[in-house]
């Protein structure tokens, strides 16, 4: 069975978060990490800290632009916060 994941990952550097989904955790922070043009691309200390797990790719993508919608660095700080109790 295939899970999708719904994650948000922290680069320390850029002090910024970036949210996104995917089914292969591993494989995308490594393409997170990998230099490359986008914003992600621009350092190579992002780092998972809080991820979801869904069994179906629009789970996990809805879960994303509901999370992107609250444009809210408070609010994510409070979801992770919530994830590490």
């Amino acid at each position: 069975m295939t899970y999708y994941y719904f994650y948000i990952i922290y680069s320390k550097s850029l002090d910024r978060f970036y949210i996104g989904h995917t089914n292969n955790m591993e494989s995308r922070l490594s393409k997170h990490n990998a230099h490359h043009k986008g914003f992600t691309g621009k350092v190579n200390d992002w780092v998972i800290v809080y991820n979801e797990e869904y069994l179906s790719k629009s789970e996990a993508y809805a879960r994303e632009r509901q999370v992107k919608s609250w444009k809210s660095r408070k609010k994510i700080n409070g979801l992770i916060g919530e994830g590490n109790n």
